[in-house]
């Protein structure tokens, strides 16, 4: 199952409240690219027939089983990666290129 960062959801949940996507799910999509990379996306989007779906930190999810299994296990964060920008990472332990979270 993938987990949303107390953080990570509330930037969603506040993204979604300001852009006419109250009623839709954050859909997460991941793919294996064709140099072996994890390639990952997000955005909003209503619920297809076969996705998995879910609620984590109030936050609607949907994916494809397909997407299910490459993130499962996987956290989503909202972090500074550099001065002043904020964005939101994955953190895949089924991905090669994984670097687990920092914690203090």
């Amino acid at each position: 199952m993938i987990k949303i960062t107390p953080l990570a959801a509330e930037k969603i949940l506040a993204i979604s409240a300001t852009s006419d996507t109250a009623n839709l799910a954050l859909r997460i999509a991941a793919k294996v690219g064709p140099d072996g990379k994890y390639e990952y996306g997000m955005g909003f989007d209503a619920r297809a027939e076969n996705d998995l779906y879910l609620v984590c930190e109030g936050v609607s999810v949907v994916m494809s089983p397909h997407t299910g299994e490459l993130v499962e296990d996987a956290i989503i964060d909202y972090v500074e990666v550099e001065a002043g920008t904020f964005d939101f990472i994955f953190f895949n332990p089924n991905d090669p290129d994984h670097k687990p979270p920092k914690t203090s």
